[in-house]
């Protein structure tokens, strides 16, 4: 079973700090803590993480012992060092006294290969050590379909940003390998058998239900999503774009037969069906929704 916790959005950053109080957060007491968030392009919210998103989870942990924090990123869109300055993050960092690194500035030494011989990947790729070792980490992710090929990024495709553009030290792009492959959507999946994420949080205060993944259709749940699994959240995400009514890509099929939920389930990275999904609304509105999205996975999942 995986639970996931809805809570109304109004104060993103209280709202995160009560989120984060739903999970066991003893080992993020003395622990250096990893931070991914959703910094692909320089684009506003929902393109991005929206600011006090992260201020509201770096003070989580900090109000928790936690620390110290470093926030990893790799744009797609963009030099990832302008795009953290362009979004307040660089400034927000020094605020809160955390590290920033971008996977631009790392060398050979600062990634892990990961291949296994169920890859559809050609000779699987470089994850940041960042995330593969036993600090916590935690991952900050937005609502948003991906018109160029994932069909939706959420939990799950946020974890292309820990992997190398290129191979290190040479010149092998994996991201192009990616992007043309027609195994896109379980590539995706097959980068998160490479490291788990202690606490998801997607924020669906606002989310594009088409276009995306920098701009796009925008729609306003008001919540933000958490919990220790990725393809609940997920599940849960996708459900709560097909209440507004999404792609065609999104919107057909049963949710845990779409790309990457399903390639995930086969790798054991999380719940393997709806039924296992538990949603937790953390006041009215969320409640609400809670039984809303209960009810569509229990349909559609």
């Amino acid at each position: 079973m995986a639970d996931v916790y809805l809570i109304s959005s109004g104060d993103r950053i209280e709202s995160v700090k009560v989120l984060f109080n739903q999970f066991d957060l003893h080992k993020f007491r003395n622990s250096g803590i990893t931070v991914k968030a959703n910094y692909n392009s320089a684009d506003p919210p929902p393109g991005s993480t929206h600011i006090d998103t992260l201020r509201g989870a770096l003070r989580a942990i900090e109000e928790n012992g936690g620390g110290p924090v470093t926030i990893v990123e790799r744009s797609g869109m963009g030099m990832t060092s302008r795009v953290l300055e362009q979004r307040g993050v660089t400034r927000l960092a020094r605020e809160m006294h955390c590290k920033v690194t971008t996977l631009e500035e790392m060398g050979p030494g600062d990634f892990t290969h990961f291949v296994r011989p169920w890859m559809h990947w050609r000779n699987g790729f470089y994850l940041a050590n960042q995330v593969t070792g036993d600090n916590p980490v935690v991952s900050l992710c937005c609502l948003k379909t991906h018109r160029f090929g994932g069909h939706f990024t959420l939990s799950l495709k946020n974890s292309v940003g820990l992997v190398a553009k290129t191979e290190p030290g040479g010149s092998y792009d994996f991201m192009r390998e990616l992007h043309v492959s027609p195994n896109q959507r379980l590539m995706i999946a097959e980068i998160n058998a490479g490291y788990r994420p202690d606490i998801v949080i997607l924020d669906a205060t606002e989310g594009f239900i088409r276009g995306g993944p920098e701009q796009g259709e925008l729609v306003s749940p008001g919540v933000i999503i958490a919990s220790d699994d990725r393809v609940a959240v997920d599940a849960t995400g996708i459900a709560l774009l097909r209440t507004f009514g999404s792609t065609p890509e999104v919107m057909k099929g049963r949710i845990f037969e779409l790309g990457q939920i399903k390639r995930a389930v086969e790798l054991g990275i999380g719940v393997s069906s709806a039924s296992g999904v538990r949603i937790h609304g953390l006041d009215e509105k969320a409640r609400q929704l809670a039984a809303e999205l209960g009810g569509l996975l229990a349909r559609e999942g």
